[in-house]
């Protein structure tokens, strides 16, 4: 299991604070979209945010660990999608939440600010959720450890690496289908869908 380090200096300790936190990240997530990673600043955030430079630095040491919370909220926000999607949807098996796991990524990267730059954290550093793990490692353990805990599937390396493998081809597969359409080529988003299903159910089969 991945261990995940906030990158925050101090956790805020008053609502204000946290709310003040919470703006540097939205507008994060704007300068991104706007300019990407490249054009994104510690001074930018502030100005967007409104609030002092110096409040920037009271939480985060530079830009790169702004764009890390960001990619964490953006994860913490994708767990509890999927989450809620597997509670109100009655699959027969984990492998058929392919699809309903694809449309979230989908839908996060059309509608949330500054996912389509960050979404993970990759465009920062492959390994900006854990400085052990890739991002999508990070992202294949919070799915297994839905998986066991909502399905009763069994846990170990098996699912470990079937997980891994399905996350690394969908976000390969996602890539070419948001770099061909800015939407996503729903025939692509489709393939995408039918190539990791049919892996996964495979995985079950064989074991």
């Amino acid at each position: 299991m991945t261990e995940i380090r906030t990158p925050l200096r101090r956790r805020p300790a008053q609502r204000r604070s946290a709310e003040r936190v919470q703006r540097m990240l939205d507008a994060c997530a704007e300068i991104l979209d706007e300019d990407g990673y490249d054009g994104l600043t510690t001074t930018r955030i502030a100005q967007r945010a409104e609030v002092a430079i110096g409040s920037v630095y009271q939480f985060f040491p530079d830009k790169r660990a702004v764009a890390q919370a960001l990619a964490l909220r953006n994860l913490e926000s994708f767990g509890e999608r999927v989450s809620a999607r597997i509670a109100a949807e009655d699959f027969a098996d984990w492998s058929d939440t392919v699809g309903a796991i694809i449309d979230i990524f989908v839908e996060m990267h059309r509608s949330v600010p500054g996912f389509r730059v960050l979404r993970f954290g990759d465009v920062a550093d492959i390994n900006l959720l854990d400085a052990g793990a890739s991002n999508n490692a990070v992202v294949a353990d919070r799915l297994r450890e839905l998986i066991v805990e909502v399905f009763g599937a069994a846990d170990g390396t098996g699912l470990e690496r079937a997980l891994a493998v399905a996350v690394e081809a969908g976000d390969a597969v996602l890539k070419m289908a948001f770099r061909s359409d800015p939407a996503g080529d729903p025939a692509i988003i489709a393939e995408a869908e039918r190539l990791i299903h049919g892996y996964l159910a495979a995985h079950i089969s064989g074991d």
